[in-house]
């Protein structure tokens, strides 16, 4: 990014220089029409008889010449005392003009000493101008509405960037763990490889998955999709079903599945993300023998996934946060059950189409999650 070079004199000088021009130019017409005035005046002088001399400044002037003699003298006046005059308005206009535009434009400096200050590490610096209600303080305002949004925007970096060491710090420091272990062993066995092996596999696809998971979660978060298409929810839905069914037999959980048509218009790869991370999360939080209830619908413009189960109770303040990175329900940031990111791609993507996701908890313990997609346009 080119960096814009300045130009020209400040805007103190140029405010200051069209004041001066202006004043400049109106006291000159002022001079010119008290000029043109006061010749008219003199002149308009009684006719004295013929032959008759007048002595004006020391000087004989004939009666007949007389009107044009002061004319001439008025004029010079004029435009001596004028002159002098013309200069002094002219500088003093210079100088008010200065003296002013300075302190009009005080908090403008204010605002761009603000700016030059700013760093990562000084974003909870604010300008607060006081004063009265006009476009400098509307500048100022919008500037510290934008610091608000920056310092959001780092802390939530931070905070990320933190966590996702922290979770990839974890399945690192199992595989050096067990390498370390297995080879100070020198009788270490076959079976006693096999199981290291194992133990280092689980702990490289969990990085794994959280790899993925973080790609997939900077694509999706904050950008939109350049193009979509008509998504059938029912057959999404009936997909991811198919990948947890497993794991559905497994704990016994009980399945009620409500497909109505819905389609959606978006991209079929993140909606069957938002799908399976949707119902990943009823099926790992979800207590053994507990129930997920799944639905599709269209409710006017909108095309409609829901995903309610049972599983521990969640505070109805605690909803939101679920929906931050590596945050989980029930269970410690640490688990082995995920990496915490499962809403937070389903919010991101949702976004990335134009809908929005909410969160609510379930009574009795669970939590049910809705998508609103925009619906498709079928022919």
């Amino acid at each position: 990014m080119s960096r814009i070079s300045r130009r020209g004199p400040g805007l103190r000088l140029r405010i200051t220089l069209l004041a001066t021009g202006l004043v400049a130019a109106v006291s000159a017409v002022l001079l010119w029409l008290g000029w043109e005035l006061v010749g008219n005046v003199v002149a308009a002088v009684p006719r004295l008889p013929e032959g008759s001399v007048v002595r004006v400044h020391g000087v004989d002037v004939p009666a007949g010449s007389l009107g044009e003699a002061l004319r001439a003298s008025a004029r010079e006046q004029v435009l001596v005392v004028g002159g002098f005059a013309f200069v002094g308005v002219v500088l003093a206009a210079a100088l008010l003009a200065w003296t002013v535009t300075g302190r009009v434009l005080r908090p403008l400096h204010e605002v761009t000493d603000s700016a030059r200050r700013l760093s990562a590490e000084s974003l909870d610096e604010r300008i607060a101008l006081r004063g009265p209600r006009d476009e400098v303080a509307e500048l100022a305002e919008t500037f510290d509405a934008m610091l608000d949004r920056l310092q959001v925007a780092f802390d939530s970096q931070r905070r990320f960037v933190a966590n996702a060491s922290h979770e990839l710090r974890t399945p690192l420091a199992v595989v050096r763990a067990e390498l370390d272990v297995t080879l100070s062993d020198p009788d270490a066995d076959v079976a006693e490889l096999r199981r290291m092996a194992d133990v280092v596999r689980d702990a490289t696809a969990r990085a794994e998955r959280l790899v993925s998971s973080l790609l997939l979660l900077a694509r999706t978060e904050g950008g939109g999709l350049s193009s979509g298409e008509p998504v059938d929810l029912v057959g999404v839905l009936d997909r991811a079903l198919r990948v947890v069914d497993p794991e559905v037999r497994d704990r016994g959980l009980r399945l009620a599945r409500d497909a109505e048509p819905a389609w959606a218009a978006g991209d079929p790869a993140l909606l069957e993300r938002v799908a399976g991370n949707l119902l990943e999360n009823a099926v790992r939080h979800n207590v053994d023998g507990g129930w997920i209830e799944v639905r599709t619908r269209e409710a006017g413009r909108w095309a409609v996934l829901r995903v309610a189960s049972s599983g521990p109770e969640v505070a109805p303040e605690q909803v939101e946060a679920l929906f931050e990175p590596f945050r989980r329900a029930g269970v410690q940031r640490t688990a082995r059950t995920g990496a915490g990111l499962g809403l937070s791609i389903v919010r991101a993507a949702v976004a990335a189409h134009g809908g929005a996701v909410r969160a609510e908890p379930v009574p009795g313990g669970g939590l049910a999650v809705t998508a609103e997609l925009p619906a498709a346009d079928l022919p």
